[in-house]
């Protein structure tokens, strides 16, 4: 049924109301000489059949009777009295006895009973002239007791909306001013009816609809109720209340078309009630839930501080400052205090009149005078509220992390114990956030640490290659992942490089490629083959668990690292221009002419390290002075979009423009093949280009294996020496060679090679067919010989052996003199 419907079938009349109500007209001695439809239908008697008949036929016991002496209608619950029914709401009823109704038991024609409620109405004198009690002379009126409870109750409630109800009932007339107010909103308005009738709704409650969707003025949506009779229902009017003037209170309301019967509009009827406490509630929660989702969003405290600024401004507080100790803010734990209050740093502030989009205040520090609200929280460690201030330490298990600010400035209300569950729950976020973002800064630092301890971060310039390279990490938190590469300076101004990838990203794969690459610098110092490094490598990574967890944490354990391991080590010489190179489960690398010429050469593909079994090969090549060499991981080539051919290609077009600076084509290739700045593995490229040593720095001879080549080496080294200028390196040099020439032709055959380089040092070099090194050890007292070695040691910088496939080769290293104006740089 419709609201049109739901009026028109509306019976507005009271049950006892004569148009409607059972009627029996009886004469003076109580003979029935009318009777109503209703009654017919009430009682079940046709008019025939009681018209003349006493009253007491259908009301037993009523002959005789006086109106009023059967039970009151009052005495029963829910009864009114008589007077409730001078009126009735839809209609005029009869006047009623001052008796009152009656509640009396009727027989129906079928001989049952039937509670009805009945009221007597006398009439006029009996007209003139007429006998003894013939005539009208009164009207009994009667309806089902059930009935008149029913309206009892209607009455009942109508009545207490009226005047106990909570909520506030107002009618608007068709001109949209107030006609009639209920007891409840009287109360909030004040003022007596009187006083207020016929005014408009805008004139009495200032203020504005807040509900999304809906009009915001009280005229706006009493026409639009008026116009169209659509009602509105709890709608959230925001405004001041007469009787608490300063204060916003917040109702609930609802408007709905009032009309008769007849479908007449009469008004608008407005129902109101103040849901100021569970508004504010709601808002509250709301603050929390926005704060849930903005607050903490990254792993960095300043961002976290500015977002709690921004979620508090303006809902919340007119001004939030946010100030961490200096230790918090640089990632470290608050220590305990000397009695001084600590330093803090302003990190965030925000205010109610400040552009959105204004660029936020860089962190400076502050300091609070006792007194004042901060100094106290510090002091306290507690929460301090002011007459429009609050404070709020922010504190993550007990350790102080810095404080929150709220202020009101515009606002005169005080923070109620509401608002102030809620800053402490709002600070109690943060500071989870703040914490979790200081740890984040702690491991971040040390993960950074353990990066520039891992990863060359200043390679030193050698003679051999000029070089460029750049590491990108796909743990873009940490900062750190398993690739590495490294430029390692050897013997004979030779140097290798290396580059690697451990599978896993963050700090277990940067352990196990640390140290991975402190064993590639150890045993690329040995001069070792790049074959043969590979296979000790590889005994390393395929250690037991037992023999792993003796050097490194349990945890990272061979079953975890060695799923994947691969490694490319290149040794170049610059004075044969001589490049060998192994890999074991690495890509290749590119090889570029000088004229531009791009190869991926096709090495022996070792397997990945760790997996033993199979032997590594070595690969060797002739480079041209001013070649490129870019080694390279898979993470460099690889994308979510892009195979590794296809990778290949991209970097093939980069590298073959070869006369751009190193720098430049390292920007060129990452921006090429990881143009986002990320990498779904991490990435490494290091690009060197080849020099060759001047014929000039290099001095070699070959000389037979007999006792003469001693004297003819000491006297070929002195004289390139005085070439030189370096004859106060001349006497060094000299034992150096007697003794290494002599160890040569005493315990090896063949011819023995002498040669001089003059780079960045002077080095020595004696090369014959024997693989047996010379060992340097203490002679004793009654020893003749075993002593030239040690001399020599104590001469030189270093030394060692380089073994070769026709021999071995004993180098020895020394320093230029300081006022020596140094080795000429390598050409190409």
């Amino acid at each position: 049924m419709n609201a049109w419907n739901a009026a028109k079938s509306a019976d507005f009349r009271g049950p006892l109301d004569v148009t409607r109500a059972a009627t029996a007209v009886l004469d003076a001695r109580g003979r029935v000489i009318g009777w109503s439809a209703a009654a017919r239908r009430l009682l079940g008697y046709a008019p025939e059949d009681i018209i003349g008949r006493p009253v007491g036929t259908f009301l037993p016991g009523t002959d005789g009777e006086r109106p009023g002496d059967g039970e009151r209608s009052g005495d029963g619950a829910g009864a009114t009295g008589g007077e409730g029914f001078a009126g009735g709401e839809g209609g005029a009823a009869p006047a009623v006895d001052p008796a009152g109704i009656e509640v009396r038991t009727a027989r129906r024609a079928d001989g049952r009973s039937l509670r009805v409620a009945i009221t007597m109405c006398p009439l006029a004198d009996a007209l003139p002239g007429a006998g003894p009690g013939a005539g009208p002379a009164r009207v009994l009126v009667a309806t089902a007791l059930g009935d008149l409870r029913r309206w009892e109750s209607r009455q009942a409630m109508l009545h207490g909306l009226a005047t106990q109800s909570p909520v506030g009932l107002a009618i608007y007339d068709n001109d949209l001013r107030l006609n009639w107010f209920n007891a409840s909103y009287g109360r909030e308005i004040g003022l007596p009816l009187a006083e207020l009738a016929g005014k408009r709704a805008d004139e009495l409650y200032p203020g504005e609809f807040v509900t999304e969707g809906y009009p915001s003025s009280m005229d706006a949506v009493l026409t639009h109720v008026l116009a169209t009779g659509e009602p509105f229902v709890d709608l959230h009017f925001l405004g001041e209340q007469p009787t608490d003037p300063g204060a916003e209170h917040v109702w609930s309301c609802s408007y709905y078309r009032l009309q008769d019967p007849d479908g007449r509009v009469l008004g608008v009827c407005e129902d109101s009630f103040d849901i100021t406490d569970r508004y504010q509630a709601q808002r509250r929660l709301n603050l929390l839930v926005e704060a849930g989702r903005r607050v903490g969003t990254t792993l960095d405290m300043v961002t976290t501080a500015r977002e709690v600024t921004e979620v508090a401004v303006p809902d919340f507080a007119d001004t939030v400052t946010v100030d961490l100790l200096r230790p918090v803010l640089e990632g470290d734990e608050a220590g305990p205090g000397e009695g001084a209050v600590p330093e803090l740093v302003r990190v965030a502030t925000r205010t109610a009149d400040e552009a959105p989009d204004r660029p936020p205040h860089p962190p400076y520090p502050v300091a609070y005078r006792p007194g004042t609200l901060q100094y106290r929280s510090l002091s306290s460690g507690g929460m301090i509220r002011g007459e429009r201030a609050m404070v709020v330490p922010l504190r993550a298990g007990g350790t102080p992390m810095g404080l929150v600010t709220f202020e009101r400035g515009n606002d005169p209300a005080a923070f109620d114990s509401g608002e102030i569950d809620l800053a402490d729950e709002l600070v109690l976020r943060t500071a989870v956030s703040m914490d979790n973002a200081r740890r984040f800064a702690r491991e971040h630092t040390a993960a950074l640490t353990l990066q520039r301890n891992l990863l060359p971060q200043h390679l030193p310039a050698q003679s051999a290659v000029d070089m460029a390279y750049r590491y990108l990490p796909s743990d873009d938190r940490a900062g750190v992942g398993g690739d590495w590469f490294d430029v390692i300076g050897l013997s004979s101004t030779r140097v290798g490089l290396v580059v690697g990838d451990v599978v896993g990203h963050g700090l277990q794969a940067a352990a196990t490629m640390g140290r991975l690459r402190t064993t590639v610098r150890a045993l690329a110092r040995l001069d070792l083959a790049p074959d043969e490094l590979l296979s000790r490598l590889d005994d390393l990574v395929g250690q037991t668990p037992e023999e792993w967890a003796a050097g490194t944490a349990a945890e990272t354990a061979p079953d975890d690292v060695a799923a994947g391991v691969t490694c490319l080590y290149a040794v170049y010489d610059p004075v044969s221009r001589h490049c060998t190179m192994a890999r074991a489960g690495h890509p290749p690398p590119a090889i570029v002419d000088p004229w531009g010429g791009v190869t991926f050469p096709e090495l022996p593909a070792g397997p990945p390290l760790g997996l033993g079994g199979l032997p590594f090969e070595s690969w060797e090549t002739v480079l041209p002075a001013g070649s490129l060499l870019a080694l390279y991981t898979d993470g460099l080539l690889r994308d979510r979009d892009r195979d590794v051919d296809a990778g290949l290609a991209i970097l093939d077009g980069v590298l073959r423009d070869n006369r751009r600076p190193l720098e430049e084509l390292c920007d060129r290739a990452m921006a090429r093949l990881l143009p986002h700045g990320s990498a779904p593995d991490d990435a490494a490229l290091l690009v060197v280009r080849t020099r060759e040593l001047d014929a000039r720095q290099v001095a070699a001879w070959e000389l037979p294996a007999e006792p003469t080549a001693v004297a003819t080496a000491r006297e070929l080294a002195t004289g390139q020496l005085a070439e030189w200028g370096l004859d106060e390196l001349a006497y060094a040099t000299e034992l150096a060679v007697s003794e290494l020439v002599t160890n040569a032709v005493r315990h090896a055959s063949g011819p023995v090679h002498v040669r001089l380089l003059r780079d960045l040092a002077l080095v020595t070099e004696v090369s014959d067919t024997g693989h047996t090194s010379p060992h340097l050890r203490h002679s004793a007292l009654d020893d003749e010989g075993g002593r030239g070695l040690f001399i020599v040691a104590q001469l030189v910088q270093r030394w060692g052996t380089r073994y070769t496939p026709s021999g071995k080769t004993i180098w020895a290293e020394q320093a230029f003199p300081a006022d020596y104006p140094g080795a000429p740089r390598p050409v190409g």
